[in-house]
């Protein structure tokens, strides 16, 4: 199979980088030329397939808009994985991308790596970087718990703090306050 490339992939689909939407520029089988292409999948993600080969929206984005697939992965800036618009997205590593990740459902606190530890009867906060957990200590209200993770965040030059980190949106007021 033959490796794709930005000037065949050109030939194939227009990419609107301001809405981050392939259309075809071929008709092929049902699709005619001129409509959008895609299929949004379970996991949120737009992918699109060609030549018999599927590839998320994102990576092809990158590879119309810069001609090369990158050697890391991809990442959407705004966690919206079907925001595919270029200025959205990143080229990132996976320790990156799981940075980024949204806030996980079994969280009770609203904000990442801090929770109630009920033995000692204080706040709790964590970080964990390079695959190392590190205990950032126990606290005795909720605000410091936060500040403790936040500092960690900014210390361990976490990607995007100030706009996705739940610690910093609590710190600025947001909506997840305790």
């Amino acid at each position: 199979m033959k490796i794709l490339t930005q000037e065949r992939l050109k030939e194939l689909l227009d990419y609107d980088s301001e809405t981050g939407v392939f259309t075809r520029r071929v008709s092929r089988g049902g699709c005619k030329s001129g409509s959008v292409t895609g299929t949004l999948i379970k996991k949120g993600y737009v992918q699109i397939t060609v030549h018999g080969k599927i590839y998320k929206a994102h990576r092809l984005a990158w590879l119309y808009t810069y001609g090369y697939f990158p050697e890391n992965d991809v990442g959407h800036k705004n966690r919206i994985k079907n925001d595919n618009r270029i200025d959205n997205l990143r080229e990132a590593s996976r320790q990156c991308i799981l940075r980024n990740a949204k806030l996980r459902s079994t969280n009770t606190s609203g904000v990442t790596g801090v929770y109630y530890y009920k033995p000692t009867k204080k706040w709790a906060a964590h970080i964990k970087t390079s695959q190392k957990l590190i205990h950032l200590g126990y606290f005795t209200n909720f605000a410091q718990a936060v500040q403790a993770r936040w500092d960690a965040e900014v210390k361990y030059n976490f990607p995007n703090c100030n706009t996705t980190s739940t610690a910093y949106q609590y710190l600025q007021g947001g909506p997840n306050e305790k």
